[in-house]
């Protein structure tokens, strides 16, 4: 079985060696570029970590840019899709894909567009809006665009079951993250520690919190702790969603999973209204970035809430100097010759 995960894994390290060996395959944009990866499918909280970069830099007076390829869009045109110009929501689910939109949405100030060429997005970013720095969503694996910070995220099933697609979640072989700039750890004890077993010479704890319920823009009324509910959720590893939940005192009556960037349906719809009548629920709950994928089937037949995923890094005072410090050095550089 492990096999088929050892050629994965050498042939992912082939394609990062091929682009390591030629820096000229790669392009860079005049501004510095913040990249937050990891090395697993889905479920690490990349999004989250991303949207907390883009509120601190936008505070610290900054105008960032976040740049993502839009996985899961309905529909993909050719080009830069501008999600946000950093005043208004300009495109739909299917144009954008539902992160990009979920970000576009929590953050006002901040330009975000998809495309899979994103030095193309990046240099529009900066023409257009002048942007003066690009957080890279889900940029680790992303080796044609230059980076002059990556940040990595790592939890303690990376390392614990260090395995390569097929058989485990792993895209590229652990040992690649000593090519990141800093670990952001998820995971008990020591983040610097974790990061220098991972030959990274800095390491920040990175925490998720779930936030209060809202209805808005569904309406109708919010669960207390203690009412019963129906989860449902269209996201990797949707049980830490439900465990969030029972920690905060809801009672799940029951869930509803479907594969990840799921598009909901009205039959989708028609089933969670029959699961929340059967076990007598007082109403379904959902993620924010699902929250976002129901937004074109308004009016719903249920009464709906959804919580948003909010993240720290600490110590914060810290991260912050170190970043102000790489992003200084990136500042700096010429832009070059065309």
């Amino acid at each position: 079985m492990t096999t088929l995960s050892q050629i994965a894994g050498a042939v992912a390290l082939a394609r990062r060696r091929y682009y390591t060996d030629r820096p000229e395959s790669r392009r860079r944009l005049t501004k510095p570029v913040i990249s937050v990866g990891n090395l697993t499918v889905g479920g690490s909280g990349k999004t989250p970590l991303v949207a907390y970069l883009a509120a601190r830099l936008l505070q610290r007076g900054w105008r960032p840019s976040i740049l993502s390829r839009g996985y899961g869009r309905a529909y993909v045109a050719d080009g830069v899709v501008v999600v946000s110009d950093g005043r208004t929501v300009l495109a739909d689910l299917a144009r954008s894909g539902d992160e990009p939109l979920m970000l576009a949405r929590q953050l006002p100030g901040v330009a975000v567009l998809v495309s899979p060429n994103r030095h193309l997005a990046g240099r529009l970013a900066e023409a257009r809006f002048g942007c003066d720095v690009h957080l890279l969503d889900d940029g680790f694996q992303h080796f044609v665009l230059e980076r002059d910070i990556d940040l990595l995220v790592v939890g303690p099933d990376d390392v614990s079951r260090p395995l390569v697609l097929p058989f485990g979640r792993l895209r590229e072989p652990l040992e690649v993250a000593r090519a990141a700039d800093a670990v952001l750890w998820t995971g008990e004890g020591d983040a610097a520690d974790a990061a220098a077993r991972l030959g990274v010479a800095h390491g920040f704890q990175l925490t998720h919190e779930a936030g209060a319920f809202t209805s808005a823009p569904f309406g109708g009324p919010l669960p207390a702790p203690g009412d019963r509910v129906i989860a449902m959720a269209a996201i990797a590893r949707p049980e830490r969603f439900v465990a969030a939940l029972a920690r905060s005192g809801f009672n799940v009556a029951s869930t509803m999973f479907l594969r990840d960037h799921h598009r909901y349906t009205p039959a989708d719809l028609a089933r969670a209204e029959r699961e929340m009548r059967d076990a007598n629920a007082v109403c379904i709950v959902t993620t924010e970035k699902d929250m976002v994928r129901l937004l074109p089937l308004r009016p719903l037949p249920f009464p709906l809430a959804w919580r948003r995923l909010t993240t720290r890094v600490e110590p914060a005072e810290t991260f912050d100097a170190w970043l102000d410090a790489r992003l200084a050095r990136g500042t700096a550089r010429q832009e070059p010759a065309a």
